[in-house]
């Protein structure tokens, strides 16, 4: 008798707790916007900074989306705007992929994730490397005074780069007399380089002067992050590491570069995102040199592509162009959740 009454209290319990959560659940749901009303009028002055990022977003960002609709659509008049135009479905894919447009646009897709590669594999870890450097050094001026120095690249134009990039790479020429530029001298001296054009005008040596001063230019502005990673590690630890006796470079591998992991995955997520993604800029004004452009096959990129195309004034030119722009759009998309899955299953640290 006295174990049957147990149960039913312990199920009147159950029912009770089981009741009681409802209601909380039900109260929560019920006062939720009133919530939401309260946390919005306690910190209106953050929110309000948020305004100027959202109208950035929505004008910059999610506005231009609309033109995307172009790559799928074909007008009989090139001013006509693009919900004017006739739907044309998919075939400016297929004529990328299989037509009239696809040798250069597989090229221009190869050059695109093999300079994007280069950049992976020597560009990221460098400014990792630095900023381990910068936090050896022991003296906070000096390390502000280099510091300084290896960001300064980052604000210098792109119009200053690609002319000192031309200076350097200059041939010569014996008609004014003009000695060759610092590059163009050491290559001939080591037997590499015979002239004839501008070292940047050469197929061969145009990936490796891009890259070599693309990773000049934002190396040490890169290292930033990383170095705020590792301010961020405790001394503690360091500490410790040094009682058990761990040489410098013990401390490293299991102090530091652990304390970083987190920072590592979501900047490593993030330049994979990128990988498709190089500007135009740069490579354009460094085909501009001497007026001639024999690089095409190695200096072609995605983005490059489409701005030559985009400047044509036939509608269906434009809409390849853009349907390729859209291409690498969702491989760069996919990149970025590949990435993170990959993130999160190894080392439980994602961006989402």
């Amino acid at each position: 008798m006295k174990r049957m009454v147990d149960v039913v209290k312990t199920d009147t319990l159950k029912i009770n707790e089981e009741r009681s959560k409802e209601e909380i659940v039900e109260e929560l749901e019920r006062t939720k916007w009133k919530r939401v009303g309260k946390t919005l009028a306690k910190d209106w002055r953050l929110y309000a900074l948020l305004i100027p990022l959202l109208v950035f977003l929505v004008l910059l960002k999610y506005r231009p989306i609309y033109g995307v609709l172009q790559a799928f659509k074909l007008g009989d008049n090139p001013a006509d705007q693009v919900m004017d135009q006739n739907w044309f479905g998919l075939r400016f894919a297929k004529i990328l992929i299989d037509g009239s447009y696809s040798r250069e646009f597989f090229q221009a897709f190869r050059n695109t994730f093999v300079n994007s590669a280069y950049g992976l594999c020597f560009g990221f870890p460098l400014p990792i490397f630095l900023a381990l450097l910068f936090s050896e050094v022991k003296n906070k001026k000096y390390r502000s005074v280099l510091q300084v120095c290896s960001y300064l690249p980052k604000f210098i134009s792109t119009v200053v780069i690609t002319t000192i990039i031309f200076r350097w790479s200059y041939q010569g020429n014996e008609m004014t007399n003009s000695s060759p530029g610092l590059l163009a001298q050491l290559f001939m001296n080591l037997g590499l380089y015979e002239g004839g054009q501008n070292l940047i005008n050469t197929a061969r040596f145009f990936r490796p002067i891009y890259q070599v001063s693309d990773i000049w230019e934002s190396c040490g502005y890169g290292s930033i992050v990383y170095f705020a990673a590792i301010i961020a590690i405790s001394p503690a630890n360091y500490e410790a590491a040094k009682i058990d006796g761990a040489s410098k470079l013990q401390e490293i591998k299991y102090v530091t570069l652990p304390g970083m992991a987190p920072t590592l995955s979501i900047m490593l997520i993030t330049r994979i995102g990128s990988i498709l993604n190089i500007g135009y800029e740069k490579i354009i004004l460094l085909w501009v040199g001497d007026g001639t452009n024999n690089t095409l096959d190695t200096s072609d990129v995605i983005s490059t592509f489409v701005y030559r195309y985009r400047q044509t004034t036939t509608g269906g030119v434009k809409s390849a162009a853009v349907a390729a722009d859209l291409f690498n759009s969702f491989i760069a998309m996919f990149l970025v959740l590949g990435a993170n899955a990959i993130s999160r299953r190894v080392s439980d640290t994602a961006l989402f």
